[in-house]
Protein backbone atom coordinates (compact mmCIF):
# COMPACT_ATOMS: atom_id res chain seq x y z
CA UNK A 1 0.00 0.00 0.00
CA UNK A 2 2.85 2.38 0.86
CA UNK A 3 4.60 1.60 -2.42
CA UNK A 4 1.46 2.44 -4.40
CA UNK A 5 1.02 5.76 -2.57
CA UNK A 6 4.69 6.62 -3.08
CA UNK A 7 4.50 5.81 -6.78
CA UNK A 8 1.39 7.95 -7.12
CA UNK A 9 3.12 10.92 -5.46
CA UNK A 10 6.16 10.60 -7.72
CA UNK A 11 3.91 10.44 -10.78
CA UNK A 12 2.06 13.56 -9.62
CA UNK A 13 5.30 15.49 -9.11
CA UNK A 14 6.50 14.37 -12.52
CA UNK A 15 3.30 15.54 -14.19
CA UNK A 16 3.55 18.92 -12.44
CA UNK A 17 7.13 19.39 -13.61
CA UNK A 18 6.16 18.35 -17.11
CA UNK A 19 3.30 20.86 -17.20
CA UNK A 20 5.59 23.62 -15.89
CA UNK A 21 8.13 22.93 -18.62
CA UNK A 22 5.44 22.80 -21.32
CA UNK A 23 3.86 26.05 -20.12
CA UNK A 24 7.25 27.78 -20.13
CA UNK A 25 7.93 26.59 -23.66
CA UNK A 26 4.47 27.70 -24.78
CA UNK A 27 4.94 31.16 -23.26
CA UNK A 28 8.32 31.54 -24.99
CA UNK A 29 6.82 30.48 -28.31
CA UNK A 30 3.76 32.72 -28.10
CA UNK A 31 5.52 35.76 -26.58
CA UNK A 32 6.46 37.33 -29.97
CA UNK A 33 2.77 37.39 -30.92
CA UNK A 34 1.84 38.95 -27.58
CA UNK A 35 4.62 41.52 -28.03
CA UNK A 36 3.41 42.30 -31.56
CA UNK A 37 -0.21 42.84 -30.53
CA UNK A 38 0.84 44.88 -27.48
CA UNK A 39 2.93 47.33 -29.49
CA UNK A 40 0.28 47.56 -32.22
CA UNK A 41 -2.17 48.98 -29.68
CA UNK A 42 0.22 51.66 -28.39
CA UNK A 43 1.26 54.99 -29.86
CA UNK A 44 4.60 55.43 -31.59
CA UNK A 45 5.91 57.60 -28.74
CA UNK A 46 5.17 54.93 -26.12
CA UNK A 47 7.35 52.36 -27.85
CA UNK A 48 10.65 53.92 -26.82
CA UNK A 49 10.30 52.97 -23.18
CA UNK A 50 12.01 50.46 -20.95
CA UNK A 51 10.65 46.97 -20.61
CA UNK A 52 9.67 44.23 -22.97
CA UNK A 53 6.00 45.19 -23.03
CA UNK A 54 4.17 48.51 -23.08
CA UNK A 55 1.05 49.41 -21.13
CA UNK A 56 -0.69 51.94 -23.40
CA UNK A 57 -2.23 54.95 -21.71
CA UNK A 58 -5.01 54.65 -24.28
CA UNK A 59 -5.57 51.70 -26.59
CA UNK A 60 -4.98 52.92 -30.13
CA UNK A 61 -7.56 51.03 -32.20
CA UNK A 62 -7.00 53.65 -34.88
CA UNK A 63 -3.71 51.94 -35.74
CA UNK A 64 -5.66 49.00 -37.16
CA UNK A 65 -8.11 51.26 -38.99
CA UNK A 66 -5.24 53.17 -40.59
CA UNK A 67 -3.41 49.92 -41.42
CA UNK A 68 -6.55 48.51 -43.03
CA UNK A 69 -7.37 51.57 -45.12
CA UNK A 70 -4.08 53.33 -45.89
CA UNK A 71 -2.14 50.08 -46.14
CA UNK A 72 -4.27 48.85 -49.08
CA UNK A 73 -4.96 45.76 -46.97
CA UNK A 74 -7.84 44.36 -49.02
CA UNK A 75 -5.94 44.60 -52.33
CA UNK A 76 -2.82 42.95 -50.93
CA UNK A 77 -4.92 40.34 -49.11
CA UNK A 78 -6.67 39.43 -52.37
CA UNK A 79 -3.32 39.06 -54.13
CA UNK A 80 -1.91 36.93 -51.31
CA UNK A 81 -4.93 34.63 -51.26
CA UNK A 82 -4.92 34.27 -55.04
CA UNK A 83 -1.19 33.59 -55.39
CA UNK A 84 -0.99 31.25 -52.40
CA UNK A 85 -4.20 29.47 -53.39
CA UNK A 86 -2.92 28.79 -56.91
CA UNK A 87 0.46 27.70 -55.52
CA UNK A 88 -1.22 25.22 -53.15
CA UNK A 89 -3.41 23.74 -55.90
CA UNK A 90 -0.54 23.37 -58.38
CA UNK A 91 1.84 21.92 -55.78
CA UNK A 92 -0.75 19.29 -54.80
CA UNK A 93 -1.44 18.41 -58.44
CA UNK A 94 2.20 18.21 -59.53
CA UNK A 95 3.46 16.42 -56.41
CA UNK A 96 0.68 13.82 -56.62
CA UNK A 97 1.41 13.03 -60.26
CA UNK A 98 5.18 13.08 -59.69
CA UNK A 99 4.87 10.73 -56.69
CA UNK A 100 2.76 8.30 -58.69
CA UNK A 101 5.15 8.44 -61.66
CA UNK A 102 8.23 7.85 -59.50
CA UNK A 103 6.79 5.15 -57.22
CA UNK A 104 4.27 3.24 -59.34
CA UNK A 105 5.28 3.62 -62.98
CA UNK A 106 8.20 1.53 -64.25
CA UNK A 107 10.80 3.51 -66.21
CA UNK A 108 14.58 3.73 -66.09
CA UNK A 109 15.03 7.27 -64.75
CA UNK A 110 12.35 7.18 -62.02
CA UNK A 111 14.78 6.87 -59.11
CA UNK A 112 17.11 9.54 -60.48
CA UNK A 113 14.26 11.96 -61.16
CA UNK A 114 12.88 11.49 -57.66
CA UNK A 115 16.33 12.06 -56.13
CA UNK A 116 16.87 15.23 -58.18
CA UNK A 117 13.48 16.59 -57.14
CA UNK A 118 14.10 15.84 -53.46
CA UNK A 119 17.51 17.54 -53.64
CA UNK A 120 15.57 20.75 -54.03
CA UNK A 121 15.03 20.74 -50.26
CA UNK A 122 18.74 21.49 -49.85
CA UNK A 123 18.60 24.70 -51.92
CA UNK A 124 17.47 27.87 -50.07
CA UNK A 125 14.75 29.70 -51.94
CA UNK A 126 16.62 33.01 -51.81
CA UNK A 127 19.80 31.52 -53.30
CA UNK A 128 18.12 31.75 -56.71
CA UNK A 129 16.99 35.35 -56.25
CA UNK A 130 19.32 37.06 -58.73
CA UNK A 131 19.45 34.28 -61.38
CA UNK A 132 15.67 34.11 -61.41
CA UNK A 133 15.40 37.87 -61.72
CA UNK A 134 17.69 37.88 -64.76
CA UNK A 135 15.70 35.06 -66.40
CA UNK A 136 12.35 36.70 -65.64
CA UNK A 137 13.62 40.02 -66.97
CA UNK A 138 14.67 38.37 -70.25
CA UNK A 139 11.31 36.58 -70.58
CA UNK A 140 9.25 39.60 -69.55
CA UNK A 141 7.85 37.86 -66.46
CA UNK A 142 8.85 40.46 -63.87
CA UNK A 143 5.95 42.24 -62.21
CA UNK A 144 3.57 39.39 -63.12
CA UNK A 145 1.88 36.71 -61.08
CA UNK A 146 4.20 34.08 -62.60
CA UNK A 147 7.23 35.74 -61.05
CA UNK A 148 5.97 34.55 -57.64
CA UNK A 149 4.09 31.40 -58.62
CA UNK A 150 7.07 29.70 -60.27
CA UNK A 151 9.50 29.90 -57.29
CA UNK A 152 6.75 29.24 -54.74
CA UNK A 153 5.75 26.05 -56.54
CA UNK A 154 9.30 24.97 -57.34
CA UNK A 155 10.55 25.25 -53.77
CA UNK A 156 7.42 23.74 -52.19
CA UNK A 157 7.45 20.74 -54.53
CA UNK A 158 10.34 18.73 -52.97
CA UNK A 159 8.76 18.71 -49.52
CA UNK A 160 5.36 17.88 -51.01
CA UNK A 161 6.84 15.04 -53.06
CA UNK A 162 8.55 13.65 -49.97
CA UNK A 163 5.24 13.54 -48.07
CA UNK A 164 3.24 12.20 -51.02
CA UNK A 165 5.63 9.31 -51.70
CA UNK A 166 5.54 8.37 -48.02
CA UNK A 167 1.76 8.04 -48.11
CA UNK A 168 1.72 6.37 -51.51
CA UNK A 169 3.93 3.55 -50.20
CA UNK A 170 1.17 2.61 -47.75
CA UNK A 171 -1.45 2.12 -50.48
CA UNK A 172 -1.50 -1.49 -51.76
CA UNK A 173 -0.49 -1.88 -55.40
CA UNK A 174 -3.20 -4.53 -55.76
CA UNK A 175 -5.86 -1.81 -55.75
CA UNK A 176 -4.35 -0.22 -58.83
CA UNK A 177 -3.90 -3.59 -60.53
CA UNK A 178 -7.58 -4.38 -59.94
CA UNK A 179 -8.53 -0.99 -61.38
CA UNK A 180 -6.44 -1.67 -64.49
CA UNK A 181 -8.16 -5.04 -64.89
CA UNK A 182 -11.50 -3.20 -64.80
CA UNK A 183 -10.35 -0.96 -67.65
CA UNK A 184 -9.49 2.21 -65.70
CA UNK A 185 -6.98 4.63 -67.25
CA UNK A 186 -4.04 6.20 -65.45
CA UNK A 187 -5.78 9.52 -64.76
CA UNK A 188 -8.85 7.79 -63.37
CA UNK A 189 -6.64 5.69 -61.09
CA UNK A 190 -4.74 8.73 -59.82
CA UNK A 191 -7.64 11.15 -59.33
CA UNK A 192 -10.56 8.81 -58.62
CA UNK A 193 -8.83 6.15 -56.53
CA UNK A 194 -5.45 7.34 -55.20
CA UNK A 195 -6.37 10.96 -54.40
CA UNK A 196 -9.31 10.13 -52.04
CA UNK A 197 -7.07 7.70 -50.14
CA UNK A 198 -4.45 10.42 -49.59
CA UNK A 199 -6.67 13.10 -48.05
CA UNK A 200 -4.47 13.49 -44.96
CA UNK A 201 -1.36 13.87 -47.11
CA UNK A 202 -3.06 16.42 -49.37
CA UNK A 203 -4.20 18.41 -46.33
CA UNK A 204 -0.68 18.40 -44.88
CA UNK A 205 0.89 19.51 -48.16
CA UNK A 206 -1.71 22.26 -48.61
CA UNK A 207 -1.23 23.67 -45.10
CA UNK A 208 2.58 23.58 -45.16
CA UNK A 209 2.74 25.14 -48.63
CA UNK A 210 0.38 27.91 -47.55
CA UNK A 211 2.31 28.67 -44.35
CA UNK A 212 5.72 28.57 -46.07
CA UNK A 213 4.75 31.11 -48.74
CA UNK A 214 2.30 33.36 -46.90
CA UNK A 215 4.80 35.82 -45.39
CA UNK A 216 7.49 35.57 -48.09
CA UNK A 217 8.72 39.08 -48.88
CA UNK A 218 12.23 39.02 -50.36
CA UNK A 219 11.25 37.53 -53.73
CA UNK A 220 8.06 39.55 -53.92
CA UNK A 221 9.93 42.82 -53.33
CA UNK A 222 12.55 41.86 -55.96
CA UNK A 223 10.23 40.73 -58.74
CA UNK A 224 7.28 43.11 -58.23
CA UNK A 225 7.29 46.88 -58.68
CA UNK A 226 3.66 47.91 -59.29
CA UNK A 227 0.86 47.32 -56.73
CA UNK A 228 -1.03 45.04 -59.13
CA UNK A 229 0.30 41.79 -57.66
CA UNK A 230 1.90 42.96 -54.40
CA UNK A 231 1.16 40.74 -51.40
CA UNK A 232 0.37 41.50 -47.76
CA UNK A 233 3.94 42.07 -46.48
CA UNK A 234 4.09 45.15 -48.73
CA UNK A 235 1.53 46.85 -46.46
CA UNK A 236 4.33 47.54 -43.96
CA UNK A 237 6.21 49.61 -46.53
CA UNK A 238 3.23 51.95 -46.93
CA UNK A 239 4.09 53.43 -43.51
CA UNK A 240 7.86 53.61 -43.96
CA UNK A 241 9.21 57.04 -44.78
CA UNK A 242 12.66 58.27 -45.76
CA UNK A 243 13.29 59.97 -42.44
CA UNK A 244 10.64 58.55 -40.12
CA UNK A 245 8.19 55.66 -39.90
CA UNK A 246 4.87 55.09 -38.19
CA UNK A 247 5.98 52.12 -36.10
CA UNK A 248 2.68 51.59 -34.29
CA UNK A 249 0.75 51.22 -37.55
CA UNK A 250 3.50 48.97 -38.92
CA UNK A 251 3.01 46.65 -35.95
CA UNK A 252 -0.73 46.70 -36.63
CA UNK A 253 -0.08 45.76 -40.26
CA UNK A 254 2.18 42.90 -39.18
CA UNK A 255 -0.47 41.68 -36.74
CA UNK A 256 -3.13 41.70 -39.48
CA UNK A 257 -0.74 39.96 -41.87
CA UNK A 258 0.14 37.25 -39.36
CA UNK A 259 -3.47 36.64 -38.31
CA UNK A 260 -4.51 34.37 -41.25
CA UNK A 261 -1.41 32.19 -40.89
CA UNK A 262 -1.90 31.92 -37.12
CA UNK A 263 -5.57 30.98 -37.54
CA UNK A 264 -4.73 28.35 -40.16
CA UNK A 265 -2.09 26.85 -37.89
CA UNK A 266 -4.33 26.83 -34.80
CA UNK A 267 -7.32 25.32 -36.61
CA UNK A 268 -5.39 22.76 -38.67
CA UNK A 269 -2.46 21.96 -36.39
CA UNK A 270 -3.74 18.41 -35.85
CA UNK A 271 -3.70 17.75 -39.59
CA UNK A 272 -0.08 18.93 -39.86
CA UNK A 273 1.12 16.76 -36.98
CA UNK A 274 -0.91 13.75 -38.07
CA UNK A 275 0.08 14.05 -41.72
CA UNK A 276 3.80 14.41 -41.06
CA UNK A 277 3.81 11.58 -38.51
CA UNK A 278 1.86 9.20 -40.76
CA UNK A 279 4.00 10.04 -43.76
CA UNK A 280 7.20 9.43 -41.80
CA UNK A 281 6.02 6.10 -40.39
CA UNK A 282 4.56 4.81 -43.64
CA UNK A 283 7.47 6.07 -45.74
Amino acid sequence: MEKKIKTKKQWTVGRVLLWVVLICVAVIQIFPLIWLVDFSLASSNEMFTKGLLVIPQKIQWGNYVKAFIDGHFLLYLKNSLLINGLAVLLVILISLMAAFACKRMIWKMSGLVKTLLLLGMMIPIHATLLPNYKIYNMLGLTDTIWALLIPYIAFSLPQALFLMTGFLDAIPVELEEAAVMDGSGIYRIVFRMILPLMKSSVATVAIMTFLNNWNEFMMASTYLSSPTWKTLPFSVLEFTGQYSSNYAVQFAVMALTAAPAVLVYILLNKHITKGVAMGAVKG
